[in-house]
């Protein structure tokens, strides 16, 4: 069973950091894109972060940009979102998700055929 697991999720104050990370069991995504999407309230889930198979590319929405790092271990089968510098704006729920195919960017969330439950981060002072 393939299973994609997100922690890292939290109450945090603006300006301040989390770290969230996904595990990945049941395949080997190693080949595959992995990205982290976002879903607030009333609003369409949309793609934050993106990283190819060998993170030789990245791809960030601009409303992250420079804020936040997406990085993967395919040793580990993991991979994380460092967000640092949070907004209210960046409250959501998170979720992991892996690319359809091997060896293919993709940059919408049509893309993506496996995802984790999410995890909820809340910016609030």
């Amino acid at each position: 069973q393939v299973q994609l697991v997100e922690s890292g999720g939290g109450l945090v104050q603006p300006g301040d950091s989390l770290r969230l990370s996904c595990v990945t069991t049941g395949r080997d995504f190693s080949s595959h894109t992995m990205a982290w999407f976002r879903q607030a309230p009333g609003k369409e889930r949309e793609l934050v972060a993106a990283i190819s198979w060998v993170a030789k590319l990245t791809h960030y929405s601009p409303a992250v940009q420079g804020r936040f790092t997406i990085s993967r271990d395919n040793a580990g089968n993991a991979l994380y979102l460092q967000m640092n510098s949070l907004k209210p704006e960046d409250t959501a729920v998170y979720y992991c998700a892996a690319g359809k195919a091997a060896r293919n960017f993709f940059y919408t969330a049509e893309g993506y055929g496996y995802w984790g439950q999410g995890t909820q981060v809340t910016v609030s002072s």
